[in-house]
């Protein structure tokens, strides 16, 4: 009987699952990532992340070796769909779980820096202490940029306009109010099902095409609603909507950092302003550019990560629902 220990978490509300013992091959994460789709490790994702052991919306990650000493450790990020390029709420999971684990040291009172390696390049999640307890994680994401603007897309309810972006995958984001809805729970079926007509519509789209191919296609579709501005900054609310009609619970990582470039470019997003994001059900995510490049910016976004707990799942060798399934 085949056995794999898991640490669950959860960072504003979405899952993440902590798989430490799955063996996978390549040189670097993005190389392993590629391996992983086809291999082993995609059979253990599919048994860890789908049902009856998950479901889907879950997520989750392998660690893995880093690229080189520059980084703690590397990690594949996975989903009910696959295994995706970034993901933002998982590399502050996985800040925490690292100091909470002692993987790196971190004081009582001040900030420990962990270094992860992920397919989308390296990236840092700032873990922030206070009286021995983890109060805040920064992640601190690469370079993301804006792609294309204004793109026309036809949906169910009409032609809306939507904007490509990129911050770590490449997402389609647009108001919500465009389709008549707004980023509220009853609205959830309409903005999934809106979310996945959009992301496909765009896949193919030629800003969508990065020179890292591994990096290329619409990961998701971020869906907005404009809150106004507080003292600091902008105020929104989001839906990302991700892979094939999976549920970002959080106001999503690597989405709040697109946001974070698209706003920027925009003006909306004011040097030394913060962007208030709020997720779906309540929970927030504070971000700001750190720094300006040629292309774009580096985005660090602020939340919070909390440890759910562990569990050993056992594959039955009898067991016909090895696999999984899903209903979605």
């Amino acid at each position: 009987m085949m056995r794999w220990s898991c640490e669950d978490w959860h960072t504003a509300g979405e899952p993440f699952r902590i798989v430490t013992d799955v063996p996978t091959d390549g040189a670097t994460v993005a190389e392993r990532r590629v391996a992983a789709m086809t291999g082993h490790a995609d059979e253990v994702r599919r048994f860890l992340c789908l049902e009856p052991r998950g479901h889907d919306d879950m997520y989750g990650g392998f660690i893995t070796p880093p690229d080189d000493d520059g980084a703690d450790f590397g990690v594949l990020f996975w989903h009910k769909d696959g295994f995706s390029t970034a993901c933002g709420h998982g590399t502050m999971a996985l800040g925490a779980w690292a100091v909470h684990r002692g993987i790196v040291a971190a004081p009582d009172d001040g900030e420990a820096i962990v270094s992860i390696d992920v397919p989308s390049g390296r990236v840092q999640a700032l873990v922030q202490r206070a009286g021995g307890r983890t109060v805040a994680i920064v992640f601190r994401n690469v370079e993301s940029r804006v792609l294309a603007r204004g793109i026309p897309v036809q949906t169910s309810l009409g032609e809306v306009t939507a904007d490509l972006v990129f911050g770590g995958a490449v997402y389609a984001t647009l108001p919500a109010a465009s389709l008549g809805l707004e980023v509220t729970p009853p609205h959830t079926p309409d903005l999934i099902r809106l979310g996945r007509e959009i992301k496909w519509a765009l896949n193919e789209h030629p800003a969508a095409q990065l020179t890292d191919d591994r990096l290329s296609g619409v990961y998701g579709t971020i869906l907005v609603d404009d809150l106004g501005r507080t003292a600091d900054g902008p105020h929104q609310r989001n839906v990302t909507v991700f892979a094939d009609g999976e549920v970002d619970r959080s106001p999503c990582g690597s989405g709040t950092a697109a946001r974070i470039a698209l706003l920027a470019a925009t003006g909306e997003l004011a040097e030394g302003e913060t962007l208030t994001h709020d997720s779906i059900i309540g929970t927030t995510f504070l971000g700001r550019v750190a720094e300006r490049t040629d292309e774009g910016v580096i985005p660090e976004i602020t939340g919070q990560a909390f440890r759910v707990g562990t569990v050993d799942f056992e594959l039955d060798p009898a067991d016909p629902l090895a696999s999984g399934f899903s209903l979605r």
